[in-house]
């Protein structure tokens, strides 16, 4: 009796233990990693890394010298030589190692080893980057960053240096339009799609940006950051009068820079430029991002006389795209489909834009418009994503890179806010002036009375 109570005692706390750790793991996958997952994947992986290393491959024969010096100091079997080790860096998502790859080897050939290397180490995922020549970075994530998402503390955001989401590997996935000026983002119904335009406005708010909207659906989508918006069409017949005034103000900055590229013989070499970027500061035209909520309202036509408004709309959207971002002019464009039996110019336009964002969609035809044509592998991760996963997505752009990505949940509330609060951002451009949308002004508070009147009597 003495002994099963003894037991009852040690395992009870046991128990506990257990069943708090199981809650963690599910509940908070983060707390979980840092408590137990980090020491237990630290401690797997410097156990058997020369194992797995020579299971998976990665070890190449010794040197000569190597063989040589063995013998002669001690009767230990020579084995291969795995990749040399860094120093294992412990983050708030997973692990971080350097590997020196011997002679012979590629980092091709440690990234075909990473769902090995994954179940090895007991590891949700291994990524792999190169460095330098010789130097790969594995990136071990001890869970799911996407199953609820958390954007790191410390992000390196700027002028149109937007983080908008996080990707797999938890690290963010900023959208910078100085290096992809425009982007397509595809998604159905309930897809996230709505989210990961939030995040973009919001994020674009505080800075001396002026925001452009175009919104066939009533303005229903972008009208509650009315007050952050320089222009907002919100049904073609608004969008046909706007688009050519911001073809107008693309041309017009041409015709600054051109000014500036007088090419005087006194004009120093740095001094000469081929868009706004290499304008001085108080000469360069404030940045326009126009973003277009579900284009297909725009080549949508019910008569002969919509399909020539049709026409001319896409003619200028086509040309905003081949010629804007040299005049700092940036496209978001949004939709549910966007492909050629759209219409005349849909595919033109498509080719421009360099940037692909595709959320959940209903059909595989849909995920090829957005990716087909730049990560065709892309495709079926597209195809992949769950409903119960709103603003999961797969960014990939025309240098046929992708990776899944997540926005975090931002309310309309909280966008609309922040909107609200730089308003006096908004820049003065005169072009934009007859397009400002209508923002009623605030009711003010009554302030709360500090002291009582006294009260009143016959």
């Amino acid at each position: 009796m003495t002994d099963i109570a003894t037991l009852l005692e040690v395992g009870g706390p046991v128990a506990a233990l257990g069943g708090g750790a199981a809650y963690a793991r599910a509940k908070h996958p983060a707390v979980y990693w840092s408590t137990v997952g980090l020491p237990v994947s630290t401690a797997r992986l410097l156990g058997s890394y020369a194992s797995v290393m020579e299971a998976c491959g990665l070890t190449v024969a010794p040197s000569r010298l190597r063989v040589l010096a063995v013998k002669a100091t001690t009767n230990r079997e020579i084995r291969p030589v795995p990749p040399r080790r860094g120093i294992i860096r412990p983050t708030t998502t997973g692990l971080r190692i350097r590997l020196r790859l011997a002679p012979g080897q590629e980092p091709a050939d440690v990234a075909a080893s990473a769902e090995r290397l994954r179940h090895a180490w007991g590891v949700h995922a291994v990524y792999v980057t190169t460095v330098k020549p010789g130097v790969v970075e594995l990136r071990l994530v001890g869970y799911d960053v996407l199953r609820r998402v958390r954007m790191p503390r410390k992000v390196d955001s700027g002028h149109l240096h937007i983080p908008v989401a996080l990707r797999e590997d938890a690290t963010p996935f900023v959208r910078d339009y100085r290096t992809i000026p425009h982007q397509l983002t595809l998604g159905a119904t309930l897809s996230g799609k709505s989210m990961y335009l939030r995040h973009l406005i919001t994020g674009l708010a505080p800075q001396p940006v002026a925001l452009v909207g175009i919104d066939c659906k009533r303005g229903v989508e972008l009208a509650p950051f009315a007050p952050r918006l320089s222009a907002l069409a919100t049904d073609p017949e608004q969008a046909a009068a706007l688009l050519p005034a911001l073809v107008q103000e693309m041309e017009d900055r041409y015709d600054l820079i051109k000014a500036r590229q007088g090419i005087a013989p006194s004009t120093p070499d740095e001094e000469i430029t081929s868009d706004i970027w290499g304008l001085p500061e108080h000469e360069r035209p404030t940045p326009i991002v126009l973003f277009v909520d579900e284009v297909a309202e725009l080549f949508l036509v019910a008569t002969k006389k919509d399909e020539e408004r049709r026409d001319e709309m896409v003619t200028q959207l086509i040309r905003l795209a081949q010629l804007g971002r040299a005049a700092g002019i940036y496209l978001e464009v949004c939709g549910q489909r966007f492909g050629a039996e759209l219409g005349k110019g849909a595919t033109m336009l498509r080719a421009q834009l360099t940037g692909r964002v595709c959320h959940r969609v209903n059909d595989e035809a849909s995920a090829k418009m957005a990716l087909g044509d730049i990560a065709p592998e892309a495709v079926y991760a597209a195809c992949a994503i769950a409903p119960e996963l709103p603003g999961l997505a797969v960014a990939g752009d025309t240098s046929g890179g992708w990776s899944r990505i997540r926005t975090p949940y931002l309310s309309l509330g909280d966008a609309a806010e922040i909107c609200q609060d730089t308003a006096h951002l908004v820049p003065d451009l005169a072009a934009l002036k007859p397009f400002r949308p209508y923002v009623p002004v605030r009711p003010l508070e009554a302030p709360t009375p500090v002291v009582r009147p006294y009260p009143m009597t016959d």
